[in-house]
C-alpha cells in the first residue's frame, strides 16, 4: 500500500477558511463523499438543497476520515473526532482550493470543449506523468464541486496541474476558470452539446471562450483552428489577455497542423508539422476524432515547456478510456464477441465518430455489427432533426443491428432502412436480455448515448461475464502507467 504525502494541516485549513480546529491534524487526502473515503482524508461537509453532508460526517469517521469541516456540532459523532468549525462549509470548500491554487507552483492546463475535453485531459495526464509531478481531476469532475475538489487535492509538490471544467449554461466557466487560474486554455471543439440553454453555435462558443476568463496574463490559449468559431474564440483568447493562440488541425494557419493521417481498426498513423518542424506518431485510440484531439494534447505540452516530441512517441501506449471507446472481448457459446464501451455520453459529433470507428471493424466469422444507441439529450429544438441525421451514418457504418433507447432514437429507427434488424425500449435496463439473447460469435457491439439514458449499465450487464478482458485482441499494445 502507498503512503500518501501530507496535503493540508488544520492550521493551514483554518487560515484558508477562516475556521477554529480544537486540535492538530494532517489530512493527506480531501473528499466531500463519505463513500469514497480513504485513510487520512479531510471530510467537507457539503450541505445543498437536496442534502446535508453533516448527516454523513459519523460515517466518514468511521471510514477513515482524519478531520471533517463543520458549520455545527452533531449528536453521535465521538468526543474525539477533530472538527473544523466554520460559518459555511461550501464557502469553506471553495476556499480550499483556491488556496491550493495559489500555493502551486505548477503549470497549470484547463481544458473544455463540447467533445473530447475529458479524453484530452487523460491523455495530458498520462503523458506528463513521465516528464514530471502531475496532479489531475479524476473522472469528469468539472462542475462546482468537482473543480474546486480537484484544487482541493492538488499536489503541493506538482510540475503540472490538468483540470477539466464542464458547462451547460452562460456563466459557469466564468467562475471555474478564475479559481483553476490557467496558463494553458483548450477548447477542443465547439458543436452542439448542450443547445438545450442556448439559442445558437454562436452562443455555446461564448460560453465555452469564458475559460479565458481566468487565463493567466500572457498565457496560451490552444484552439482547433477547423471550428468555425475560431475567430470569435481566438479574438476571446486575446481579450483576456493571452499572450499566444495556437490553431491546430488542417487548415493552413495551424501552428500544429494534420499534414496526413491513417486510420485503422487499431487507431491511426499521424504526420503532424510545428514550427516547419514534421513528426510522426501512431495512436492506439481509432477515429479520427482522436487524430485532431491529438494536436491539442501535443501543443498544451509544448506550451508548457515539456518534450512534445517524447510525448508524441508514447501516444501509442495509451489505450482507449472507460466509457470513452474502450475494446472489450467478452466470451459467449462458443467463442467471444467484441464491445466498444462509448457510453458516458454523446453528442452529434461524438456518436458520428463512434459510428466511423465502428465501420472500419470487421466482424470475424458470421458475426454483425451491432449498434445500441441512446438519445443524445440536450440538444434543443433541432433534436429531432439531430438524431434523423443519424439514419444515414448507421447505414453507411453496414450496421445490421439497432438497439435504441429513447423516443428520440426510435423516431430515427423509423428512418433506417428495412434491411438493418431494429429493436426498441425507453429504458436502458429493458435492452439487455434482448440483446444477450441476440448475440453470436463474431458480433461486434457499439454501446453510446447520453449520460442521463444510463447506458453504462448495459456495459456492466455485458461485462458482468466469467473471463471478459478489457483488451481487445485487435489492440494488444502495452498501456501506459498512470500516476
Amino acid at each position: 500500500m502507498t503512503t500518501r504525502e501530507f496535503l493540508w494541516t488544520s492550521e493551514e485549513v483554518a487560515k484558508l477558511t477562516g475556521g477554529r480546529s480544537l486540535k492538530h491534524w494532517v489530512a493527506t487526502g480531501v473528499s466531500i463523499d463519505s463513500r469514497t473515503i480513504e485513510s487520512g482524508d479531510l471530510f467537507i461537509s457539503i450541505s445543498g438543497p437536496n442534502f446535508d453532508g453533516h448527516n454523513f460526517v459519523e460515517s466518514a469517521f468511521k471510514r477513515g476520515a482524519v478531520a471533517s469541516i463543520v458549520s455545527h456540532s452533531m449528536e453521535g459523532v465521538s468526543e474525539g473526532a477533530l472538527m473544523l468549525k466554520v460559518p459555511d462549509t461550501v464557502k469553506a470548500f471553495n476556499e480550499l482550493g483556491c488556496g491550493a491554487r495559489n500555493r502551486s507552483m505548477a503549470k497549470i492546463i484547463a481544458v473544455t470543449g463540447s467533445v473530447g475535453k475529458t479524453g484530452v485531459k487523460e491523455a495530458l495526464a498520462r503523458l506528463l506523468s513521465n516528464q514530471g509531478r502531475v496532479s489531475y481531476s479524476l473522472g469528469s469532475y468539472n462542475n462546482h464541486f468537482g473543480v474546486p475538489l480537484s484544487l482541493a487535492r492538488l499536489d503541493k509538490n506538482a510540475n503540472y496541474g490538468i483540470f477539466e471544467l464542464g458547462m451547460n449554461h452562460s456563466g459557469e466557466l466564468t467562475r471555474l476558470s478564475k479559481m483553476v487560474r490557467p496558463n494553458v486554455a483548450i477548447i477542443t471543439t465547439v458543436d452542439l452539446a448542450h443547445a438545450e440553454f442556448f439559442s445558437s453555435i454562436d452562443e455555446i462558443a461564448q460560453a465555452k471562450a469564458e475559460i479565458f476568463k481566468g487565463l493567466q496574463q500572457g498565457g496560451t490559449a490552444i484552439l482547433n483552428r477547423d471550428n468555425q468559431q475560431f475567430e470569435l474564440l481566438r479574438d476571446a483568447a486575446l481579450a483576456a489577455g493571452a499572450g499566444e493562440v495556437i490553431g491546430f488541425g488542417v487548415h493552413d494557419e495551424s501552428q500544429f497542423k494534420l499534414m496526413d493521417f491513417e486510420l485503422n481498426a487499431e487507431g491511426s498513423s499521424v504526420k503532424a508539422c510545428c514550427d516547419n518542424v514534421n513528426f510522426s506518431y501512431d495512436l492506439s485510440m481509432p477515429g479520427q476524432h482522436w487524430v485532431q484531439n491529438s494536436l491539442a494534447v501535443l501543443a498544451a505540452i509544448n506550451a508548457v515547456g515539456a518534450d512534445m516530441i517524447e510525448a508524441a512517441n508514447s501516444f501509442i501506449k495509451i489505450k482507449p478510456f472507460k466509457g470513452r471507446g474502450q475494446f472489450h472481448t467478452v466470451p459467449i457459446q462458443d467463442g467471444y464477441f467484441e464491445l466498444i464501451d462509448d457510453s458516458y455520453n454523446a453528442c452529434p459529433v461524438s456518436v458520428s465518430a463512434a459510428l466511423e470507428v465502428l465501420s472500419r471493424l470487421k466482424p470475424k466469422s458470421l458475426g454483425r455489427r451491432i449498434c445500441v444507441l441512446g438519445d443524445m439529450m440536450e440538444l434543443g429544438p433541432n433534436s429531432t432533426e439531430l438524431h434523423y441525421a443519424l439514419a444515414n451514418k448507421i447505414s453507411s457504418a453496414l450496421v445490421d443491428i439497432v438497439f435504441t433507447v429513447g423516443p428520440e432514437m426510435k423516431l430515427m429507427s423509423d428512418k433506417l432502412p428495412s434491411i438493418i434488424k431494429k429493436e426498441h425500449s425507453d429504458k436502458s435496463d429493458a435492452i439487455v436480455e434482448p440483446l444477450i439473447d441476440m448475440l453470436q460469435t463474431g458480433d461486434i457491439v457499439l454501446v453510446k448515448g447520453s449520460a442521463g439514458y444510463k447506458m453504462g449499465k448495459i456495459v456492466d450487464r455485458l461485462l458482468d461475464r466469467e473471463g471478459a478482458i478489457n483488451i481487445s485482441p485487435r489492440n494488444k499494445k502495452e498501456d501506459l502507467d498512470v500516476i
